[in-house]
């Protein structure tokens, strides 16, 4: 069967020589479908070249002979200090050359270690990095790291999955970064959702406590009681499920849209 012909830009000499020459030195092959016998098909994989930066890539690319061109890019995320200079790449060539698959390597893309520090903003950024990839035509995503990560058979496998037809493909480590990262995105959802509705009355009070009244001069202003001004904010901090206090009842006002910062009016003390 045809090959499936593979480009690689990293600038690390010693990731485009090895990956090269483990395919390119004995017969790779991934499965590519079945024929009617239910017989698995299987196509070889060749690197047809590899180069150093997007100027290099953009050149062979620009000016092949037609059985030059490549089914697949391998394209490393970092270039030169560059931490996302990968994206860059993979947005010319998928808006000149639609038909190319796109695969992004980095070391970047394993799961944060439970201890590290700083590790939800590490798995935001990582998935950031991973979004803004698809946006940019990026289809499938492999890890340099030794530990389950960079690998001729993981390459591979990510070619698999594409010819199979799958859309996108990520290895383990980042799937199980993207997951937690759905996980607290779903779970900050659940913590902003509130059943609770305001009369326009504590709409007001809510209001005031923002601009930084106090319970005493929230009543006068509403002509109640102090005590009353003080059960009502108890009430509404129960139906906002928090404690009763004033910082955290106008927090959670303001992340449920239950009043708007335009409508604050701070008091001016003397």
């Amino acid at each position: 069967m045809e090959p499936i012909k593979i480009m690689l830009i990293d600038d690390e000499p010693i990731i485009r020589k090895a990956l090269k020459y483990e395919l390119n030195s004995q017969p790779q092959t991934v499965a590519c479908g079945m024929n009617d016998d239910g017989q698995v098909l299987r196509r070889p994989v060749v690197v047809l070249d590899t180069f150093r930066n997007g100027a290099e890539l953009m050149a062979a690319l620009d000016s092949p002979a037609p059985h030059q061109m490549p089914d697949y890019l391998l394209v490393d995320m970092e270039f030169s200090g560059e931490p996302t200079g990968g994206i860059f790449i993979a947005d010319r060539v998928h808006k000149k050359y639609p038909d190319i698959k796109i695969a992004i390597l980095s070391g970047r893309f394993d799961n944060p270690h439970p201890n590290e520090p700083n590790r939800r903003e590490r798995m935001m950024e990582i998935a950031r990095v991973v979004f803004e990839s698809l946006h940019h035509g990026a289809q499938a995503f492999i890890s340099k790291n030794a530990a389950g990560g960079f690998s001729v058979e993981n390459v591979l496998r990510a070619i698999e999955g594409m010819e199979r037809g799958e859309r996108y493909y990520f290895n383990y480590p980042l799937m199980l970064t993207l997951k937690e990262v759905a996980e607290m995105h779903i779970a900050q959802e659940a913590d902003l959702r509130t059943d609770a509705v305001l009369t326009e009355s504590e709409h007001q009070m809510l209001v005031l406590e923002a601009g930084g009244c106090t319970a005493s001069e929230i009543a006068d202003t509403l002509l109640e009681s102090e005590k009353a001004v003080q059960e009502r904010q108890k009430d509404i901090s129960r139906r906002l499920g928090i404690v009763n206090k004033s910082g955290a009842r106008i927090a959670k006002a303001l992340r449920c849209g239950l009043i708007a910062p335009q409508e604050i009016h701070f008091l001016k003390r003397s």
